[in-house]
C-alpha cells in the first residue's frame, strides 16, 4: 500500500527537491504537483490524496488558507507543511497539520513526518474496519465521503511537470504505450498515473468504450469505422492527426451492438 501524495509549491526546484527526497520512501507515491493553492484545491476535489506536502508562501491563496479550506471538504488529505518560514508553525497546527518542516528538508526529519502520516492512516483504517465489523459505516469506510461524495468530470494528468485537469469531453482516447498510460485530446497528449482499468471505471460508460486491451475511445469523437481484417476495425477519431484506434475482434461485436450496424 502506498499513500497518494500531492506536492504544492510555486517554485519548481523546491518541488523537484522534495520529489527526489520522497523517492526513497516505499509507502509514498507522488501522483501530482501543483504550483498554487487554487490548482491544488481543484486536484484534491478531483482525486483522493492521502497526504499533501504544502508550502505556505505562494501567490494568491496561501498554504495556510488552503489548509483551512481542506477542513471543509468531506475528503481530507493529511497535511505536512514544508516551508522556509518558522513563524507560522502555530497557525499550521490550527488547521490540523500533521507536521511542519523547514526548508531545506532534512531527510531524517522528513522520515519522521512520513511515519506520522503512515501511522495515522493505519489508525483510521483500523477504525473504519472496526466500524464495518460492528454494523456501522464511516464516510471513509464507504469509499471516502459517503452521501457527500464529490465527483467532477475531470481527469488529473501530467504534462511538462505540471498536473492538469482534463475534461472528459476533451478526451478523444486513452492508450497504453511502453507500459505508460496516456490521454489524447485533439491537440495534446498527457501522461496519467491511472491504469486503463481505473480510467475505464472512472469515465462515463455511456460515452467511453474499451475497444482493445490497450485503448479506450470516446465514441462521440469517432468519425469513421474502417473494416480491418478477421472481423476487426479501426476507428478514425477526431483529433488533429486523424488517429486510428484499433478495435479487437471480441470488442467489435460489442461495438456493432452499441452502434447498431
Amino acid at each position: 500500500m502506498k499513500l497518494k501524495a500531492l506536492i504544492v509549491d510555486d517554485e519548481y526546484p523546491a518541488r523537484q527537491e522534495l520529489r527526489y527526497a520522497l523517492s526513497s520512501f516505499d509507502n509514498i507515491e507522488i501522483v501530482g504537483e501543483a504550483t498554487n493553492a487554487q490548482e491544488a484545491l481543484a486536484l484534491i476535489k478531483a482525486l483522493e490524496y492521502q497526504v499533501l506536502f504544502l508550502d505556505i508562501s505562494m501567490p494568491g491563496m496561501s498554504g495556510l488558507e488552503l489548509g483551512a479550506a481542506i477542513q471543509e471538504l468531506p475528503r481530507q488529505p493529511q497535511v505536512i507543511f514544508v516551508t522556509a518560514y518558522d513563524e507560522y508553525a502555530v497557525k499550521a497546527f490550527e488547521v490540523n497539520a500533521v507536521d511542519y518542516l523547514l526548508k531545506p528538508v532534512d531527510q531524517a526529519r522528513l522520515k519522521k513526518a512520513v511515519d506520522k502520516v503512515w501511522k495515522k492512516y493505519q489508525e483510521i483504517n483500523q477504525m473504519d474496519a472496526g466500524a464495518v465489523e460492528n454494523g456501522f459505516t464511516t464516510p471513509a469506510a464507504r469509499g471516502g465521503n459517503g452521501a457527500d461524495q464529490f465527483k467532477i468530470d475531470r481527469i488529473p494528468a501530467e504534462k511538462q511537470g505540471k498536473t492538469v485537469l482534463v475534461a472528459e469531453s476533451d478526451i478523444v482516447y486513452a492508450f497504453t504505450e511502453q507500459d505508460y498510460i496516456y490521454i489524447k485530446t485533439y491537440a495534446d497528449k498527457f501522461f496519467t498515473r491511472y491504469t486503463l482499468k481505473e480510467l475505464e471505471a472512472r469515465l462515463n460508460p455511456n460515452i467511453f468504450f474499451r475497444t482493445h486491451r490497450c485503448y479506450i475511445v470516446n465514441l462521440h469523437k469517432v468519425k469513421e469505422i474502417v473494416p480491418f481484417f478477421n472481423g476487426t476495425y479501426n476507428l478514425v477519431v477526431d483529433d488533429r492527426e486523424n488517429s486510428e484506434v484499433p478495435v479487437s475482434r471480441a470488442q467489435a461485436k460489442k461495438l456493432r451492438r452499441i452502434l447498431g450496424f
